[in-house]
C-alpha cells in the first residue's frame, strides 16, 4: 500500500511544484500589486473571473471529461485523431457562434461589472476564455501518456509568463484592469502557438457525428454539476454584486472579499495538483485486490495535510494579510478562514465521491452540486445582509461541506469504502485544537504572527496526533526504517525507501480506465 501512495506523491509534486513557486511570488507581489489596483478594481476582477469561470463550462460542454474517458476506448492512432478532430471541431463552430453573440450583448451586460467603460475588458475576457478552450485537448493526452514533467513545465510557462506580463502591463505601464486581462489573452495566444506541435498529430480533416454523439452522452450530464459547482464556488460574487447595484454595498467591499477569498485558497495549489495526479490514479487502482485500503489510506493523509493547512492559514490570517496588503486589507481575516475551510470540504468530495466516476454513476454528481449551490445562493442572500461579506463566507463553507457530505452518500451506495473514521476524528479534534491555541497567542508583530503561531499549529496538532495514537504499528515500521536508513552511517538501499504520505521519485502507473476484471464488485459491477 505505501508503495502506491509513494506512486501518487510523486506525480502530485510533479504537477504542483511548478504551481507552488509561482502562486508563492503572485502572493508575495500583493503588497505590489495593492499600490496599483484599488478596492473597485480588485471587485471588478473578481466579477470578470465569474464571467470566465461560467463561460468556460459553457465553451467546454463536459467534453473535456469525455475525451479522458473515451481515449482508452480508441487505442489506434486513427481512432485517437477522429476523437481529437470530432471535438475541435465542434467547439470551435458551436463556440464561435456563441462568442459572437456575447461580444455583441457586451455592451448590454456591462453595466453589470460597474459601467460601460469596462467593456472592452468584458469582450476580451470572452475572446480569451473561447481560445483557452481547445487547449485541454493536448495537455490532457500528455497526463493520460504519463508525460507529467513536460505537463508541468508548460504549465509553470504559462503561469510564469502571465505574471511577469500582468506586472510589465499592471505596474509598469499602470493599466489596471486591463493590464490583467489583455495579459491573460495575450499570453493564450502565445500558449496556442507554443502548442501547435502537440495538436498536429491529433488534429485532422474528419468529423464523426456518432463520436460526437458518445462524447456528448457521457459528457453533457457533466455541465449541469458543472455549472452548479461554479455557483458555488463564484455565486457568492454575483450576489454581491446584486446588493452593489442596489446601493446597498460597495464595489470595495467586493474588493475587500475577493482578497480574503484569495488568500483562503492558496492552499488550492495542493489541491489541484491532487486532483491532477488523483483520477488517472485511482482509475489504475480500482483493478488491483485491496484498492478500497489504499484509498481509504489516501483520504486520510490526504484529510490530515488539508486540516494542517487550514488551521494554519486561519490562524495567521489577519497578520499574512497585514504583511502582504500593508494593513489595507487585514479586515478580510475571517473571509480567509471560512474559504480555506471550503477548500478543505472540497479535498473531502474529491476524495470521497469517487465511487461515482468507479461505477460510472456520474449522473448523481449533478444532484449533490445543484443542491449545494441551491443553498449557497439562499445562504448569501440570508446572511450578507445581516453579516455583510463575512455572510458570504459562512455561505461558502456550508455549501462545500454539503457537497461533500451528499456526494460521500451516493458514492458509498454504489462502491463502499471503510474510511478510517477513528483517525478522521483525531485529526479534525487536533486540527481545532492547534488553531484555537495558536489563536489565542498575545498580539505580537505581524511576521512574528506569522512565524509563531504558525509554527505553534504545526506542534500542537503533531503532539496532538502523537499522543491520540494516530499512528499505525505499520506506519510507525516504515518510519522507524527511513530514520535508520537515512542515518549517515547507514547506507540507503533503493528498496526501502518507502514513507507514507512523502513526497519521493517514482513512476505512476499509466492511467486506464478499462475498468474490468479484479475491480468489478459484488455490490455493483463496474460499467
Amino acid at each position: 500500500m505505501f508503495q502506491k501512495i509513494r506512486e501518487l506523491s510523486k506525480n502530485l509534486a510533479i504537477y504542483g511544484l511548478g504551481d507552488v513557486a509561482i502562486q508563492l511570488v503572485n502572493f508575495l507581489l500583493l503588497r505590489v500589486y495593492v499600490e496599483y489596483l484599488t478596492k473597485e478594481d480588485y471587485g471588478v476582477l473578481a466579477l470578470l473571473g465569474s464571467v470566465e469561470a461560467i463561460t468556460k463550462l459553457f465553451f467546454r460542454w463536459g467534453v473535456d471529461g469525455s475525451f479522458m474517458r473515451l481515449w482508452y476506448d480508441y487505442p489506434d492512432e486513427r481512432g485517437r485523431q477522429r476523437l481529437s478532430s470530432t471535438l475541435f471541431i465542434f467547439l470551435l463552430v458551436l463556440n464561435g457562434v456563441l462568442l459572437v453573440g456575447a461580444v455583441a450583448a457586451a455592451p448590454l451586460t456591462a453595466g453589470w461589472l460597474g459601467g460601460q467603460r469596462y467593456t472592452l475588458a468584458l469582450q476580451l475576457v470572452l475572446l480569451n476564455t473561447f481560445a483557452i478552450g481547445f487547449t485541454f485537448i493536448p495537455f490532457h493526452v500528455l497526463r493520460m501518456e504519463k508525460r507529467a514533467r513536460e505537463f508541468s513545465v508548460l504549465a509553470f510557462a504559462r503561469s510564469s509568463s502571465t505574471l511577469i506580463l500582468r506586472l510589465a502591463l499592471v505596474i509598469g505601464l499602470g493599466y489596471g484592469v486591463m493590464g490583467v486581462v489583455v495579459a491573460d489573452l495575450v499570453v493564450t495566444a502565445v500558449l496556442l502557438a507554443v502548442m501547435t506541435p502537440y495538436f498536429a498529430p491529433l488534429i485532422r480533416p474528419m468529423f464523426s457525428a456518432a463520436t460526437l454523439r458518445e462524447s456528448l452522452a457521457f459528457g453533457l450530464p457533466r455541465v449541469p454539476h458543472g455549472f452548479a459547482q461554479q455557483v458555488i464556488a463564484v455565486g457568492d460574487k454575483f450576489v454581491l454584486a446584486t446588493f452593489v447595484r442596489d446601493g446597498r454595498m460597495l464595489l470595495a467591499d467586493v474588493g475587500l472579499y475577493s482578497m480574503g477569498v484569495s488568500v483562503g485558497l492558496i492552499q488550492k495549489v495542493f489541491l489541484a495538483a491532487f486532483e491532477y495526479a488523483w483520477a488517472p490514479f485511482y482509475y489504475a487502482t480500482v483493478r488491483e485486490p485491496g484498492a478500497e485500503r489504499i484509498f481509504s489510506a489516501v483520504t486520510t493523509y490526504g484529510v490530515a495535510i488539508l486540516a494542517l493547512m487550514t488551521a494554519g492559514l486561519s490562524a495567521i490570517a489577519a497578520d499574512l494579510l497585514t504583511i502582504v496588503t500593508g494593513g489595507q486589507y487585514t479586515a478580510a481575516a475571517g473571509v480567509v478562514s471560512w474559504t480555506a475551510l471550503g477548500v478543505l470540504f472540497q479535498g473531502v468530495y474529491l476524495m470521497t465521491s469517487i465511487g461515482l466516476n468507479i461505477t460510472r454513476r456520474t449522473h448523481y454528481y449533478p444532484v449533490a452540486t445543484a443542491v449545494a449551490a441551491a443553498a449557497n445562493i439562499s445562504l448569501n442572500f440570508a446572511l450578507i445582509p445581516r453579516f455583510g461579506i463575512m455572510g458570504a463566507a459562512y455561505a461558502n463553507g456550508i455549501a462545500y461541506a454539503l457537497q461533500a457530505v451528499i456526494a460521500f452518500a451516493f458514492s458509498q451506495r454504489f462502491y463502499p469504502i471503510g474510511y478510517e473514521t477513528g483517525r478522521l476524528a483525531r485529526i479534525a479534534t487536533a486540527a481545532v485544537l492547534a488553531y484555537l491555541i495558536a489563536s489565542a497567542l498575545p498580539s505580537m508583530p505581524p511576521l512574528a504572527g506569522v512565524i509563531v503561531r504558525g509554527a505553534t499549529v504545526v506542534a500542537i496538532m503533531s503532539a496532538g496526533l502523537w499522543i491520540g495514537g494516530f499512528l499505525k504499528p505499520e506506519e510507525l515500521a516504515v518510519l522507524d526504517r527511513v530514520r535508520r536508513a537515512r542515518a549517515p552511517s547507514v547506507a540507503m538501499p533503493p528498496e526501502t525507501t518507502e514513507l507514507a504520505g512523502e513526497i519521493v521519485a517514482t513512476d505512476l502507473p499509466a492511467p486506464d480506465d478499462e475498468l474490468a476484471g479484479g475491480a468489478r464488485r459484488k455490490q455493483e459491477p463496474v460499467q
